[in-house]
């Protein structure tokens, strides 16, 4: 880092429906100097996750809403800079969550080294992070997949529904993916390998879903609710699992359904 100030884009007003610009403050500070027993980070790289927008609405939730004024929350790839903390030296590469801006001061809680000699450290934010552990360990730990069963994902386009998709076929289970519009349905089944895509956006979205589950549905992994969940309901399996992300830090809790199997009303 050669720059002399530090920045950071804080809440500037809280939105009302979509963002602008103008709910945004780009703010220049000096760089701080870490005390005993702490780190100064630089970030290279910052995690931008959709759930940081409900953060910006004040109103209760999984998460405490960011205050006006506040930086804006986020996971990022950093470099240690200075450390005068004995578990990190200059040039370790972490990953931190201290939000959107360029340099950080830390005492090592939240830290996890990466090892960019194992892979790109930006997989810190994605296949080896929050996403990959998250989609690993809901659909593993609580989905369980076997051979030849259907695995429906809510959200299949995303960092986490993705790899969801390609555990499942990895298990060799059937992998359906849910996904909002032609384009980002097509990608599910081109790009990740999907065995069908189904557009929520669809008139016939409940329909075309049952189609492609003609045996029903054996583990859901549960990514956004609403109608979807109703489609997906009337056709679990008995004994079909349901893992369900339910806050930030992607930690999937099991929901497991009284259901008769596929059509059921239960």
């Amino acid at each position: 880092m050669t720059t002399s100030r530090a920045r950071q884009i804080v809440l500037a007003a809280r939105p009302k429906g979509k963002p602008d610009l103008t709910d945004f403050r780009l703010e220049e500070t000096t760089i701080p100097m870490p005390a005993s027993g702490q780190l100064l980070l630089g970030v290279q790289y910052l995690s931008l996750e959709t759930y940081i927008r409900s953060r910006m609405d004040d109103r209760k939730s999984y998460a405490t809403p960011l205050q006006v004024g506040e930086v804006m929350s986020g996971e990022t790839v950093a470099r240690v800079l200075t450390s005068n903390h004995a578990a990190y030296a200059k040039g370790d590469i972490v990953l931190a969550p201290p939000g959107w801006r360029t340099h950080a001061l830390t005492d090592g809680t939240r830290l996890r080294k990466l090892d960019p000699a194992v892979a790109p450290v930006t997989t810190g934010l994605g296949v080896l992070g929050m996403p990959g552990f998250t989609a690993y360990g809901g659909l593993h730990v609580i989905g369980k997949p076997q051979p030849d069963e259907t695995v429906v994902v809510a959200a299949a386009s995303g960092p986490v529904g993705s790899l969801v998709g390609q555990l499942a076929k990895l298990s060799g289970a059937r992998a359906v993916g849910i996904a909002g519009g032609p384009e980002k349905c097509a990608y599910v089944k081109e790009e990740f390998r999907f065995d069908a895509a189904i557009d929520h956006r669809d008139p016939d979205f409940a329909a075309k879903l049952g189609a492609s589950c003609p045996n029903g549905i054996d583990v859901y992994f549960e990514n956004v609710g609403g109608v979807i969940w109703q489609a997906v309901l009337r056709l679990l399996n008995k004994f079909a699992r349901v893992p369900v992300e339910k806050d930030p830090t992607r930690r999937a809790v099991e929901r497991r359904p009284r259901t008769q199997g596929p059509g059921s009303d239960d």
